[in-house]
């Protein structure tokens, strides 16, 4: 049986083959510490918990409108005032099952042979693989470890071309933990000015999770690109809610009801108890996200310390999200075999750095969204291995 072309180009993620192959071992009896998904360790808060369980007692059970229900729109606007005084029409606000829903509708929307999209290398590895299953061309950004794992503008813009039609950014970023600074973003939506015709979305799903006094710059504060400005966002990395497939994006009006259209033909719309839990989860109490964010600031400097105190390995300290991006070039091992190495001998499960991009050799991401005992015990047999 022979299928189309672009489903032979669609690539994947390997944090969960790296999951199910962990998952298998630990079946087997090995006692194996995950520092490679990035899922927080966290439970989701109760009150969450709770508003899901009282929309289903309430009679919650049927189908929501396709963008969402307008409470919970009305609330992501008000949120995104609330932390950022960025105004946003609640009906330009669609509700997705997940972050990566916004990815796939913002880069089949550009995507299509003879287009190029640009994304950030090392970056999260389905903006590539989609960008190549539209039959776009996809051309990297280099993320480089000597500019702290920021996005560079200057670089950045040197690489639009006349066939540019998307720039995806990412700040704070995975699987690198950069924070790209204002001043960059600044001079990056400058230099957009000479380039009209090309749309931006901003990965902003670690929005809230930054350390050493960081503050988030969000994109929607740039009034001369938001007619072209998708903006990704969610609940599973702030929320702990990783497993409810809760997302949002906000989209220019012109483009707003092509991805309505696409929800309707793709999703229908988002299951609607957890609708109600993700409009607790802003309207309600936010002590548990600084509590995680507090814990995962330790267990960040914790992953640091032990990292730069094994053989052939340096690690710069990531500014935001919950991973470390350690280069591993001084230890002689190639990225993968070294993830796989660990994962198969010492039961320590990371992610190869070309798992992330082209420029993704010489580093692998360890996810500090672990306990601080696991990591503890995790690095310490990573030690201990590359002691060897």
């Amino acid at each position: 049986m022979q299928t189309v072309a672009n489903f032979d180009r669609i690539g994947e993620e390997n944090a969960f083959a790296v999951l199910a192959r962990a998952n298998a071992l630990a079946a087997g009896g090995m006692d194996v510490i995950n520092l490679g998904i990035g899922q927080p360790d966290f439970p989701t808060p109760p009150h969450i918990v709770e508003a899901a369980v009282k929309a289903m007692r309430d009679g919650h059970h049927g189908y929501t409108a396709a963008t969402g229900i307008p409470e919970l729109r009305q609330a992501v606007s008000a949120d995104l005032y609330r932390r950022f005084g960025a105004d946003v029409n609640p009906d330009t606000v669609l509700i997705v099952p997940g972050g990566k829903v916004t990815m796939f509708a913002a880069i089949l929307m550009f995507g299509e042979p003879g287009a190029e999209i640009m994304y950030p290398d090392p970056g999260f590895p389905i903006y590539r693989s989609m960008i190549e299953f539209t039959g776009a061309t996809p051309v990297p950004i280099p993320i480089r470890e000597d500019k702290g794992f920021a996005v560079s503008a200057e670089e950045t813009l040197s690489l639009i071309t006349e066939k540019t039609r998307l720039i995806i950014l990412n700040s704070p970023a995975n699987p690198c933990g950069g924070v790209t600074p204002k001043a960059e973003i600044d001079q990056l939506v400058t230099g957009l000015a000479d380039h009209p015709e090309v749309a931006i979305m901003s990965d902003e799903i670690y929005d809230q999770i930054l350390y050493d006094g960081e503050e988030h710059v969000t994109l929607l504060n740039y009034p001369e690109i938001r007619n072209r400005l998708i903006l990704l966002n969610g609940w599973s990395k702030t929320y702990a809610m990783t497993g409810w497939r809760l997302g949002y994006s906000v989209w220019p009006e012109t483009l707003y009801d092509k991805a309505r259209k696409l929800a309707v033909n793709a999703w229908s719309c988002v299951n609607t108890p957890s609708q109600y839990a993700a409009l607790a989860a802003l309207t309600g109490p936010q002590d548990a996200v600084n509590e995680m964010v507090q814990a995962f600031d330790k267990r960040r400097k914790v992953v640091v310390d032990l990292l730069n105190a094994m053989p052939g390995v340096s690690c710069v300290v990531p500014k935001g999200a919950f991973y470390a991006f350690p280069n591993i070039a001084g230890t002689g091992w190639p990225a993968k075999k070294l993830a796989a190495a660990l994962l198969e001998e010492t039961g320590v499960a990371t992610i190869g750095g070309p798992d992330f991009g082209i420029l993704g050799e010489g580093y692998i991401r360890v996810s500090y969204a672990n306990s601080e005992e696991n990591i503890r015990r995790a690095l310490g047999r990573m030690h201990d291995f590359l002691s060897k």
